[in-house]
This record gives C-alpha cells, structure tokens and sequence, in this order.
C-alpha cells in the first residue's frame, strides 16, 4: 500500500508541475490587449527635454493609448499633474 500511495503522490506532483506554456487558456483576450498603442515619437523625455537615460535607464508608461516615455521617475510624478500640458508636445 505504501508504494501505491507514493507513485499516487508522484504522479499528482508531476501533473501539478506542469509547464504553464503546455497548458491551454480558455479565458478571452481582454480588451486593453488589442487596443492600439501609438509609438512614443520623441528622442527626450516629455517632461524635461533631457536624453531618456540621462538618469539611469528610461520610464515607459501608456496613457489612453500613447506610449510615453521618461527620464526618471519625478518626471512621472510632474506628467501625471498636469497631463494635458505635456500631451500637447506630441501633437
């Protein structure tokens, strides 16, 4: 009986242990997936005109479909408190 039992467990771990990509997903592709995200169109960052990595690495963010893009993570912050301002640079 013990041995049953064990191959029992291990063929329910083996099963559990299965690769995410072998298994199939019913769930539907939700919306925001197929919307459009238009490219960020400047070589700067929307907020400061400096190089993107001018402060280590770039931010990336998407707001109602544009991508922007950052030179740090203040610049976030000054972008989200006055979006219009900054959105009317890229267009």
């Amino acid at each position: 009986m013990k041995t049953t039992l064990s191959a029992l467990l291990g063929l329910a771990l083996v099963a559990c242990a299965a690769p995410v990509s072998a298994q199939k997903s019913t769930a539907p592709v939700p919306a925001a997936a197929k919307t459009k995200i238009n490219p960020y169109p400047l070589k700067t960052c929307i907020v400061s005109d400096n190089d993107l990595d001018s402060m280590g690495g770039e931010f990336t963010k998407v707001y109602d479909g544009q991508e922007i893009k950052f030179c740090c993570k203040p610049c976030v912050k000054k972008f989200e408190a006055n979006k219009p301002k900054y959105l009317a640079k890229i267009k």
